[in-house]
């Protein structure tokens, strides 16, 4: 029941008898029971009438908002009545205009966790995925991380991309592309406004940035002249550890670093591995014939088997990395060549020693040639070829080197690029 009185005084304001008190001005202290029934709740409420209807307005606690503040508050909503505004309608419109400004006000971090998740299952390999957010957290979060996107101009795109720009170019490029697609998405979603992306090249950073094809030479991976191979696999075979068997297997498969890193043991079946598309740079997967000294690796994996992985790192469970084959190549002092170099040293060995046909070779390293209708040709046959191919490859490598023919292993590394 409520209670017309003289405007309200700070000590009745401790009243505890349930009710509302009217202070004037629409203004009244609404006292109710509290849920435990032994106290009461006092609270600001302003009620008043707008185009016939009868409404309260919550003003808050009396604990948090004084009895001059609540007069003050109860005043600026007469304002807006007076000028035809219903007060509840305007607190409302406010209300969820924050909140779509808090929800657009995400970071360039959160907005590239959102990419991430909406685009990762479409990334054709598990090394892709980890590289793709961790280059970013590397390089940008410093500079952009922690801002909204809505504030990400190019001057600040630029400052996050300098650093890297002349020493990596190629991987600088990479990065940058990665921020326009965090912001393109961000702009679609509604985070950003839509139109000139302040990271993208044309037009943009084309203009501030030199050109990542001429800012410096490109470098391909080192390669080892194929002639040394046989020499290395013999230290090799002398090696300890998974690190050293997957560096022999990479090279009698001609395989890529990432293929092997990630093998698992349900992609092999007899003599064939078969990498899967998701896991190969052409997008197609990738049926790779073993030779006998392959095959004696796996055995001798599967007898120290942890789990699914092959090749398995030092906790079982997650892969190898490059840095452990790295290691391989300097302690055997083979440290001024790459893994992904023995490619190039396969390639280089069947063009200029065997009879091979070129298709072989370059379908061994699962690189796509001709049109569709001839790739669909060769597939019935190449896999047979492919076999003989990679058997005597192995045979190659496994030749053994006289005292008097090792090959010097300080002459000038290969210059060819990688396949």
């Amino acid at each position: 029941m409520a209670r017309v009185s003289r405007p309200l005084t700070a000590a009745m304001l401790r009243s505890t008898t349930p009710g509302l008190y009217a202070d004037g001005g629409n203004l009244w202290l609404q006292i109710t029971e509290a849920a435990d029934g032994e106290d009461v709740n006092r609270s600001w409420i302003y009620r008043y009438t707008m185009d016939g209807r009868r409404r309260h307005m919550g003003l808050g606690s009396v604990g948090t908002v004084t009895l001059k503040e609540a007069r003050e508050r109860a005043r600026q909503q007469r304002l807006l009545q007076l000028d035809g505004i219903d007060p509840i309608t305007r607190r409302d419109e406010q209300r969820a205009a924050k909140a779509v400004a808090n929800a657009k006000a995400i970071t360039f971090a959160a907005a590239t966790d959102a990419y991430v998740r909406a685009h990762g299952a479409s990334w054709r390999n598990a090394k892709h995925a980890r590289e793709w957010p961790a280059s970013l957290r590397k390089h940008v979060f410093p500079t952009l991380g922690k801002l909204p996107v809505a504030a990400i101009e190019t001057p600040l795109v630029l400052k996050a991309l300098a650093p890297i720009w002349e020493r990596t170019p190629e991987t600088a490029n990479r990065i940058r592309g990665r921020i326009e697609a965090v912001l393109d998405r961000a702009a679609v979603s509604g985070c950003r406004p839509q139109g000139d992306n302040p990271a993208r090249w044309s037009g943009c950073l084309e203009h501030l940035l030199p050109s990542p094809s001429k800012a410096k030479p490109t470098q391909h991976h080192a390669a080892m002249p194929f002639a040394e191979a046989p020499t290395l696999m013999a230290k090799l075979r002398a090696e300890q550890g998974v690190a050293a068997r997957a560096l022999e297997f990479l090279i009698l498969t001609a395989a890529r670093s990432g293929e092997v890193f990630d093998a698992v043991w349900n992609e092999f079946d007899g003599d064939l591995w078969t990498v899967p598309a998701e896991r190969m740079k052409s997008g197609r997967s990738h049926a790779v014939p073993l030779a006998p000294r392959a095959l004696e690796l796996l055995a001798e994996m599967r007898a120290l088997r942890q789990g699914e992985l092959v090749f398995p790192g030092r906790d079982g469970q997650r892969p190898l990395g490059p840095a452990a084959m790295r290691q391989v190549l300097v302690r055997l002092g083979h440290g001024d060549v790459t893994a992904h170099g023995f490619r190039s040293a396969f390639r280089d060995w069947a063009g200029d020693r065997t009879n091979f046909a070129r298709e072989v070779a370059e379908a061994a390293l699962a690189h796509v040639i001709g049109d569709k209708a001839e790739q669909a040709y060769r597939r019935g046959t190449a896999l047979d070829k492919r076999r003989k191919l990679m058997e005597a490859w192995a045979s190659f490598c496994a030749q053994p080197i006289a005292k008097g023919d090792v090959v010097p292993l300080s002459r000038g590394r290969s210059s060819r690029p990688s396949p």
